[in-house]
């Protein structure tokens, strides 16, 4: 038996594996055959409108990640917008504000919304992706692992499923950030997404939707690990430390302020993580036969920083504002909620913490 100290040491660290790994019991295969999951979720109170894990859950959850991450890059697309002609032309633009008069001066207000659209569209399906698949691989993982060990191991739990979501989510994205960036970086190129997609496919056919799939997945599987990873850590550490009262005694509204302070601190994290690759897919979907590691030469160390302010900004708001729309459409709908995470019984027997 580890000395207590350890133990609680242990217990405390949020990225910590645990000391040891729990072996198969029938108390586990039984846990597994009644369905239980992480958190006792499964389980459907009188408010809920449908079990925890069940298809019409996934499916309400993927159309809280449809509005969640659709509306939230749309409404910022002029920050995106600048945050794209700074990494590709740097010379020209030379800073967020600068950035900003020479888009106003040179195409109107109306310049600063090219590529609404895609942004709009492509976005929609990432979402829908990443928020509904990440629900479905949590509770898979889940399963998997039992409940003693989906509690010891949490945060592997959330890298792992969000990861593999992130990864399906980028395939239905690619398409349409390749046509953004085309939009918006190169002029006179198309204006709009009907112009831009006839022609991207005639210049180089379907591989010039999907040239940028793989920097895409070096951008946004880490930005989403940490996304979700720190979000779910991070509201756990709020109802732990700073919250004074239970998450069960806190109204709808006051959990919904916890979720989006929870996601503003995520959201600062997930930018400086995914900014390197971010900058190499805005060059790589501007240049013509380049390949991802050609770019990164290119642009060497200093280079792929450029933009990490106006990146911060947009992503830190555009976190905060995605799990507040995507928990409030949870709680639209009375879809389950389950609370932070807590510790087994069967656990705390076995590390003696109960009687």
């Amino acid at each position: 038996m580890y000395p207590s100290t350890l133990t609680q040491l242990a217990r405390a660290n949020p990225f910590s594996a645990p000391l040891f790994t729990l072996q198969k019991d029938e108390s586990i295969l039984t846990q597994r055959r009644s369905g239980r999951r992480l958190a006792a979720a499964s389980t459907v109170t009188t408010e809920d409108s449908c079990e925890y894990g069940s298809a019409k859950y996934y499916a309400l959850c993927g159309f809280g990640g449809i509005l969640s991450c659709g509306i939230t890059h749309t409404a910022v697309v002029p920050l995106d917008l600048v945050k794209c002609r700074i990494q590709v032309n740097p010379d020209k633009y030379k800073s967020i504000f600068n950035g900003f008069s020479v888009t106003v001066r040179e195409d109107g207000v109306r310049g600063l919304a090219k590529g609404w659209a895609p942004t709009f569209i492509g976005y929609s399906m990432q979402g829908l992706c990443k928020f509904g698949f990440y629900e479905v691989f949590k509770v898979m993982y889940g399963n998997l692992l039992g409940e003693e060990n989906a509690y010891l191991w949490r945060t592997s739990l959330y890298l792992a499923a969000s990861a593999s979501a992130e990864f399906f989510a980028d395939i239905a994205l690619a398409p349409m950030e390749a046509a953004k960036v085309r939009i918006q970086t190169q002029a006179g190129y198309a204006n709009t997404l009907r112009d831009a997609l006839p022609k991207m496919y005639a210049e180089e056919g379907l591989w010039a939707f999907y040239k940028g799939v793989v920097p895409l997945w070096m951008r946004q599987i880490p930005y989403t690990m940490m996304k979700f990873a720190c979000f779910e850590r991070t509201v756990e550490a709020l109802y732990k430390f700073v919250v004074p009262k239970p998450r069960s005694e806190c109204s709808k509204p006051e959990q919904l302020v916890v979720t989006f302070v929870a996601g503003y601190i995520a959201g600062v994290f997930c930018a400086v993580v995914s900014h390197p690759a971010d900058s190499v897919v805005s060059v790589l979907n501007k240049e013509k036969g380049s390949s991802a590691v050609q770019v990164l030469k290119r642009l060497g160390f200093k280079g792929v920083w450029k933009g990490l302010v106006a990146r911060i900004i947009m992503i830190g708001t555009l976190t905060a504002l995605q799990w507040f729309i995507y928990d409030s459409v949870k709680v639209y709908f009375r879809l389950p909620r389950p609370p932070p995470p807590e510790m087994p019984e069967s656990l705390k027997k076995k590390l003696g913490l109960t009687q």
